[in-house]
């Protein structure tokens, strides 16, 4: 019952630095969900997962420093007080409080992702090292930003060089890597029953039930200032003569999207490693890509990002490595002007009891994704169309606020990560006030919370098998430590 209680009063905090706070303090969440190593390419915390009650260390953080020792041997992997040290600099990057967090907590999260790791690779699952390559360059790229160069990021890693930093993090990623693929086989096949859910909703004490969040359903209608003939064609004619450049007169193709380019891909000279066929990018990017021998040079061509022109820097295998530059055609002042007028024709037809939204939005928007549907939104965390009020984008949260229920709110524009402005405007076409959970009105999220739980009892069945099965050595400076799992084999 406690454990129940539990769960269901963290969901209803939003804190970050709480939720990775308890990472460290709590056996169920630092089981279900790894922390990103790095703290830079950030996953995002699962809102359903939460805590199991345990008992929290009470040893506080050590005030010696060992070079390079070796804290715990687990299966194959050797944990080094380095790993412990980068686990708060990372927390600290995060703006985490780390004044409370003991070395013994850190060292129990560490281990824990060793056993995952550890057995991942006993179970044949593989993870892609140009995938973590990937990873570690936006991480580098992150720090440098931060830090101001690369010397300083390995001096505030402790590390000589950049290269031994670059090391480091590699087997810290790849480790967590299959620590969360380990994770993510225990628990894809746990499913809840419709009996399971409603045991686990009654046996809470009435009035120990949560108070779920407002919540809002949402509709948007977005219209985008026109690209003229005019614009698209200077697009294109600037990329074919920078490809001319290319091609003719031997410019580096690198140099070129540094200079012009318009993605974050530009800073490396436009380069992109690993590209797949099945790679999460546009159909006609891919197409290009592998209809060009290495070394060529594509025509100018469009995607929905916008226009470009790309180069095979190297085929391997059924792998691309290639670089390319985007663009985006100019928009007048004409065009943006014109857009305006569009929107705000729609939303007074709306508003005016003329055109239902629904209808207006498959009529007029321009946003493909929402069009079909009326306009409705979908939260990407949950899948459903209800957005918690507290949990929203703060964008689109301050545009919905204090909307009424089949309200339309003002006009207002947005710019995208490409720097496209569009006007847009939104309904709020349902609303649901703070309430207590009710079974019938709240049954996915307390089937959400069920099945977490149900996980999370999974992933502690597991842990302990595998910890009995798998060679752990733990230096006597922690065997004192009060760890979730039987770690100091006693």
């Amino acid at each position: 019952m406690q454990l129940k209680t539990t769960i269901l009063k963290y969901i209803l905090k939003n804190n970050i630095a709480a939720a990775v706070l308890l990472v460290m303090t709590a056996t169920g969440f630092s089981q279900v969900v790894v922390v990103d190593s790095t703290g830079v390419a950030k996953e995002q915390i699962a809102v359903a997962i939460d805590i199991v009650e345990t008992k929290v260390d009470s040893l506080k953080p050590f005030q010696k420093y060992k070079v390079e020792g070796v804290s715990a041997v687990i299966g194959e992997y050797v944990i080094v007080e380095f790993d412990i040290d980068l686990s708060y600099q990372e927390l600290k990057a995060q703006g985490v409080p780390t004044e409370d967090i003991t070395r013994c907590q850190l060292m129990g999260k560490l281990m824990e992702d060793k056993l995952y790791a550890h057995h991942a690779k006993q179970d044949s699952i593989v993870v892609s090292d140009n995938e973590i390559n990937q990873q570690i360059d936006q991480q580098m790229d992150y720090m440098i930003s931060e830090l101001g160069s690369e010397e300083k990021v390995a001096a505030y890693y402790r590390k000589e060089n950049i290269s031994e930093l670059r090391k480091e993090l590699f087997d810290v990623n790849k480790t967590l890597k299959l620590a969360s693929e380990m994770q993510r086989t225990i628990i894809e096949d746990v499913e809840v029953t419709p009996e399971e859910v409603r045991s686990f909703f009654y046996e809470i004490p009435e009035e120990e039930r949560p108070v779920f969040s407002a919540e809002v359903e949402v509709a948007q209608l977005v219209v985008m200032p026109e690209i003229t003939e005019k614009s698209r064609q200077d697009a294109i004619d600037q990329l074919n003569g920078w490809r001319n450049d290319i091609v003719e007169n031997g410019t580096s193709f690198a140099t070129k999207a540094v200079l012009y380019s318009k993605d974050g891909s530009a800073q490396k000279g436009g380069l992109i490693e690993g590209v797949r066929r099945n790679s999460p990018m546009a159909k006609e990017f891919k197409d290009q890509a592998f209809s060009l021998l290495e070394g060529e040079v594509s025509e100018p061509f469009e995607t929905e990002f916008g226009f470009h022109i790309l180069k095979v820097d190297k085929v391997r295998g059924q792998e691309l490595d290639i670089r390319h530059i985007i663009i985006f055609p100019e928009i007048t002042q004409a065009t943006m002007d014109a857009a305006r007028t569009k929107i705000d024709t729609i939303r007074a037809s709306i508003r005016d009891n003329i055109t239902p939204f629904a209808d207006a939005a498959r009529l007029y928007s321009d946003e493909v994704e929402t069009r079909n549907n009326g306009g409705q939104l979908v939260n990407p965390v949950r899948g459903d169309t209800r957005f918690d009020l507290t949990k929203m984008d703060p964008t689109l949260g301050a545009q919905v606020y204090d909307l009424k229920e089949g309200e339309v709110s003002k006009i207002y524009s947005d710019s995208d990560f490409k720097g496209k402005t569009s006007f847009k405007i939104l309904m709020v076409t349902k609303r649901y006030e703070e309430h207590p959970a009710e079974y019938v009105k709240d049954y996915e999220k307390i089937k959400e919370l069920a099945l977490k739980q149900k996980q999370i009892k999974a992933i502690e069945m597991w842990q302990d098998k595998k910890i009995k099965e798998t060679y752990v050595n733990v230096n006597e400076d922690y065997t004192d430590c009060e760890f979730s799992g039987n770690w100091v084999k006693k």
